[in-house]
């Protein structure tokens, strides 16, 4: 089968799923696994080349709306009648289900329950840690910087947080993506600061740049040297390696509780 992938957390899934050798052509911003590294591009998530996809004459396309915007590449998948799947994953839940959900349309089924059942049984694993967990520190997930984006109710980072052993700080707002700004923030007062901005690698988010911001000198999470510079490919996007992020965040905040806990290898990076 000859699949193209129009999001990276749509190829991040299909790896898992042992179908990254089957990928014609992926977007832009698909980084992951380095398998792919020699693939067609297709264009940015939300401004796919068409044409191009076309030309590759792929037998699935996989879609997602969990990407703001991806509508109008929906229609004209539908309009030219190319055989294509959406997915649009908000949860842990959801995201274990859209395996299943892929995995019957790519004709991989058994591979896909397989997957499936590791996936669910590593969470039961942070959830039983997380349960012994005494003190959940406060997490604020920084998404993007200014306009300051964060994660609501209505989002995995909520799910990842609980799992993780802490709590987000915005769990009152019930919203996948909150916009607020930096007093917000500092009035929240959060035990942790946790960046994670969409797009950006780890290097080049500067910690120093916090201290910038009117009154965040004073937070106890700068004072005391609580600020995460977090690889956002493990928490910003709806695919699996969520379980490695949420690996590493409980080893981070709770070290005693989560360090009995390994990972298969088809989850780690």
């Amino acid at each position: 089968m000859r699949i193209a992938s129009l999001c990276p957390s749509n190829t991040e899934l299909l790896h898992y799923l042992g179908l990254a050798s089957s990928l014609i052509g992926v977007d832009d911003f698909s980084d992951w696994p380095d398998s792919i590294e020699h693939l067609p591009r297709l264009g940015p998530d939300l401004s796919i080349d068409i044409d191009r996809l076309e030309g590759l004459e792929p037998d699935l396309i996989v879609a997602s709306l969990s990407v703001p915007g991806m509508e109008k590449n929906i229609e004209e998948l539908e309009k030219r009648k190319l055989s294509y799947i959406v997915l649009n994953p908000q949860s842990l839940e959801e995201i274990g289900q859209d395996l299943l959900t892929l995995g019957k349309a790519a004709q991989c089924e058994e591979r896909a329950e397989m997957v499936h059942a590791q996936y669910f049984a590593l969470l039961n694993e942070f959830r039983n840690a997380s349960d012994s967990v005494k003190h959940r520190p406060s997490l604020y997930w920084e998404w993007w910087p200014k306009p300051v984006f964060t994660p609501g109710a209505v989002n995995w980072l909520t799910e990842v947080s609980v799992l993780a052993g802490g709590v987000n700080v915005f769990k009152d707002i019930e919203l996948a993506s909150v916009q607020t700004d930096w007093q917000d923030v500092f009035d929240r007062k959060p035990d942790h600061i946790c960046l994670a901005w969409v797009g950006v690698r780890k290097e080049k988010i500067k910690p120093e740049l916090i201290l910038k911001r009117p009154q965040w000198k004073e937070l106890e999470a700068v004072k005391e040297n609580r600020i995460h510079i977090l690889e956002e490919d493990l928490y910003c996007r709806p695919s699996p390696r969520l379980i490695e992020g949420i690996w590493k965040l409980g080893r981070l905040l709770h070290p005693h509780q989560y360090r009995s806990i390994s990972l298969p290898e088809i989850f780690t990076s």
